[in-house]
């Protein structure tokens, strides 16, 4: 059995991993003779909210200088999207009233439905994947934005798309921007996936940091399951930046005031574990460059995968083009297999994955990408 349905890092051999950082940060933590088990404040961990902005804004950011970013220490990834969205369905006053709607990615990720839905906001759609190129559909996400209305909500993920892999260059996150910009949308980033994608922080965080320079108001989503493997300890983040003005300041605490209220509502208090981890590493020079070995040993992993896969299905010729295996980046592929393909890589191979075709990477490993690209080989060719 080969599964490729599963969105957690896997080993070699098919094992849950371990960071050796977090390793190490969790002995510390439970030698520490100080450590309770009291309640965080509502708003988080400090240490970690603070150490948070630093690595997804970096640590020169103008926004954090200036004090115009409110941090909330929230439920992992899926946490800080529901506040965010929660927060936009209750206080967002755009223009017109068809604005006030959430333009997700055509995929997205399954469970941004259902928060979207959930606090009651429209959610509507751009084109977003190429079936004929299995790459990204540029114009047609272009010309979505740019007819939709004015103030619109965009939700746009800020690396690894979830769930096809695909990612816009930088040049092509340059001219979303600047269409942003003119349409005044608001962004809203999603970002799960910083330093697990390409194995550089900076670099995938590179689109967020774009639009902070370009002096958009708006909002992300951070998590830290994928990067730093603490999937059940629930670590994540939301941010709010304010764009450059006089109030911003004012704004900024207005808005965390509203915030605050949510989050006591819903959840109280955020979980302390995982944020204590994630803040240690996050604020030790040592552990932070362990963190960063870490990431490339799961990235450059992953990489090594994509190519292997890739160059089995060229060994056997396998009929179609596979550049996109290699092209697409993190820890999904949206492999262009159809439904009925994916039912008889499972009756047959005893092969799983969505039915959409989208694989984990993370699933494949030396002893079964071969076996995985003949499974894939023998359906392809029974379905021409």
């Amino acid at each position: 059995k080969v599964d490729l349905g599963i969105g957690a890092y896997r080993d070699n051999s098919a094992k849950p991993w371990v960071l050796p950082v977090v390793k190490q940060a969790d002995d510390l933590l439970r030698k520490d003779p100080d450590l309770n088990h009291e309640y965080l404040p509502i708003g988080g961990l400090a240490d970690f909210t603070s150490a948070s902005q630093k690595l997804i804004l970096g640590k020169s950011s103008p926004a954090i200088s200036d004090k115009r970013v409110v941090t909330l220490q929230t439920v992992s990834g899926t946490g800080a999207v529901h506040l965010g969205a929660l927060f936009l369905s209750k206080f967002y006053t755009p223009s017109t009233p068809d604005a006030k709607a959430i333009y997700c990615s055509s995929p997205t990720w399954a469970n941004h439905n259902q928060i979207i839905t959930n606090v009651h906001l429209p959610m509507k759609s751009y084109p977003y994947f190429s079936k004929e190129t299995k790459g990204l559909d540029f114009d047609g996400m272009y010309n979505a934005i740019e007819k939709a209305p004015e103030g619109s909500i965009v939700l746009l993920h800020a690396c690894a798309h979830n769930p096809t892999g695909v990612d816009p260059t930088q040049d092509q996150w340059k001219k979303i921007a600047q269409l942003m910009r003119e349409k005044h949308h608001f962004p809203f980033f999603d970002c799960a996936y910083q330093g697990f994608a390409s194995g550089s922080l900076a670099t995938d965080a590179w689109a967020i940091n774009h639009f902070v320079e370009q002096g958009f108001e708006l909002m992300i989503a951070q998590s830290y399951a994928k990067n730093f493997g603490l999937y059940g300890e629930r670590a994540g983040c939301f941010h709010f930046v304010a764009a450059p003005s006089r109030t911003a300041q004012d704004e900024v605490a207005r808005v965390g005031s509203q915030l605050a209220i949510l989050q006591r509502s819903e959840i109280s208090n955020p979980p302390a574990y995982g944020a204590r981890i994630a803040s240690m590493i996050l604020n030790d020079e040592k552990l932070f460059a362990q963190w960063e070995e870490d990431l490339r040993t799961m990235s450059g992993r992953i990489k090594d995968m994509r190519k292997a896969l890739k160059e089995h299905l060229d060994k056997l010729e396998t009929p179609g083009t596979w550049n996109h295996i290699t092209e697409q980046i993190g820890m999904f592929s949206f492999t262009g297999l159809n439904e009925q393909q994916v039912q008889k890589l499972r009756e047959e191979s005893h092969v799983y994955m969505t039915k959409n075709g989208r694989i984990s990477m993370a699933g494949l490993n030396t002893n079964n990408v071969e076996y995985f690209a003949k499974a894939v080989d023998g359906v392809v060719r029974g379905s021409q």
